[in-house]
């Protein structure tokens, strides 16, 4: 099938940087967000972001304008009876994407593909929560999803070759290299990732390190961009930890259990730079950390 308008649920961080990816790749775009003080600010940042590429010479002014005009938003599931895709792209709580899946699921057409931007929750678990297991599909892209390139394509057990050679195109489409894996706990990038960050959080509630020594020691001994607890606070702890309980339960080895000084942290609201605080205090410049 060709896919020429997707749907877009959730104007949050990750839902704004897919739309603003699909838009230029030449997409028409639904965007929706419950909360309707949500979709202005979605705009301006898309906007913001766009203008700071063109000044970059990455795309041109009159791109910018193109895509923007494509953009419709809402807060009403009607919105989305023409998409020919929709991806949900809310946080990791399953509950709250099977209230998602119930109230949109009366708005689509029968032939309407359905991705999940989950980054750990087995898709064959969230297909069978919709009525259509065989059109829906993992879409995991990662922030920022602009710039970067790649696209985890994840397969349910009932996800049939058409959806995936569709979503597959449409990847391709936005400019994306494809890692397809298979529907087990946090998929490839994050099976490995997280419990690396989860580790470093235990190396400084063992006082292995610092916040700063653990940081420098994997920028400048393994050349990482950024530290692990630097980013542990650029993913949001919360997402981390989400992660880190569905690897505990689906795996069941104990190398995946949250570390207590993360499960502190989300409790106590610092969950990195959407808050302002996480291991790091971004009301300094530069960010000073917090222990």
């Amino acid at each position: 099938m060709t896919i020429s308008t997707i749907g877009v649920i959730g104007a949050g961080l990750m839902g704004n940087g897919i739309a603003h990816t699909a838009l230029l790749a030449g997409l028409d775009v639904v965007l929706i967000d419950s909360f309707e003080a949500a979709l202005p600010k979605a705009i301006a940042t898309m906007t913001k972001n766009m203008q700071r590429q063109a000044a970059r010479g990455a795309i041109t002014g009159e791109a910018v304008e193109d895509a923007l005009a494509r953009l419709t938003t809402a807060t009403d599931y009607a919105a989305l009876a023409k998409a020919d895709l929709v991806i949900e792209a809310a946080p990791e709580r399953e509950d709250l994407k099977a209230s998602i899946y119930k109230t949109l699921l009366p708005h689509i057409r029968p032939e309407t593909i359905l991705a999940s931007n989950t980054s750990s929750i087995s898709i064959t678990r969230l297909g069978a929560l919709t009525d259509r297991p065989e059109k829906f599909i993992g879409m995991h892209f990662f922030n920022p999803v602009p710039m970067m390139q790649l696209v985890e394509i994840i397969r349910g057990i009932a996800t049939d070759d058409t959806t995936y050679t569709a979503v597959a195109a449409l990847a391709a489409r936005m400019g994306k290299t494809i890692a397809t894996a298979e529907d087990a706990p946090g998929f490839i990038v994050n099976r490995i990732l997280c419990p690396m960050l989860n580790e470093a959080i235990f190396a400084l509630h063992e006082n292995v390190g610092t916040i700063a020594s653990i940081d420098a020691g994997m920028k400048l001994g393994a050349n990482h961009p950024m530290g692990p607890l630097e980013l542990c606070d650029f993913v949001g702890l919360d997402t981390l930890l989400s992660v880190m309980r569905v690897l505990h339960a689906g795996l069941g080895e104990d190398k995946y259990r949250p570390c207590p000084l993360l499960v502190k942290y989300v409790e106590a609201g610092w969950l990195g730079r959407k808050s302002g605080r996480g291991f790091y205090d971004y009301t300094t410049t530069p960010p000073t950390p917090t222990r």
